[in-house]
C-alpha cells in the first residue's frame, strides 16, 4: 500500500528559534523527546529506541528553517519526515510543521505518535 503525505502543525508561544531548532537536529536534543540516544556517522542519524535501531539521513537542510530526513530502510525514496520551523505573523509566535508519511490505514496512529512526541518536546523546551 502506498503511503500518503500528511502536515501537522503545532504552535510554540515562548520558545526561541534557535532552542526548537537544536531539539530536531542534535543529538542531545533529539534525544530529550525523539528517541533514547541518537548518534550520527556520515550524515546519518542512527535512532535507538529500547533494543530498536533505524538510520535516517538528512536530505535537505536549511539552518533555523527546515530539516527533512529520510529513513535509509524506506522502500520509497520518496518518503521523508521534515521539519520546518514558521513564524505566525499575527502573533509572532513559532510554529513547527511536521511533514510525514504514512499508509491510510496507520495515518491516525502515526498522527497521535507525533502528538505525544510534541507534548515531550514541550516539556523539554519548558512550555
Amino acid at each position: 500500500m502506498k503511503k500518503e503525505k500528511y502536515h501537522i502543525e503545532y504552535v510554540f508561544a515562548t520558545v526561541s528559534r534557535r532552542s526548537l531548532w537544536n531539539h530536531l537536529t542534535t543529538p542531545p536534543g533529539l534525544a530529550s523527546w525523539f528517541a533514547n540516544d541518537i548518534s550520527i556517522h556520515d550524515n546519518k542519524y542512527i535512532f535507538k529506541w529500547d533494543k530498536q535501531e533505524e538510520e535516517a539521513e538528512v536530505v535537505f537542510m536549511k539552518p533555523e528553517i527546515s530539516v527533512r530526513y529520510h529513513w535509509v530502510d524506506e522502500e520509497d525514496d520518496a518518503t521523508y519526515f521534515e521539519f520546518h520551523i514558521h513564524t505566525i505573523e499575527l502573533t509572532g509566535d513559532i510554529a513547527l510543521e511536521i511533514t510525514d508519511f504514512a499508509e491510510p490505514d496507520e495515518k491516525q496512529d502515526a498522527i497521535e505518535l507525533w502528538d505525544s512526541q510534541i507534548i515531550e518536546l514541550k516539556r523539554t523546551l519548558g512550555i
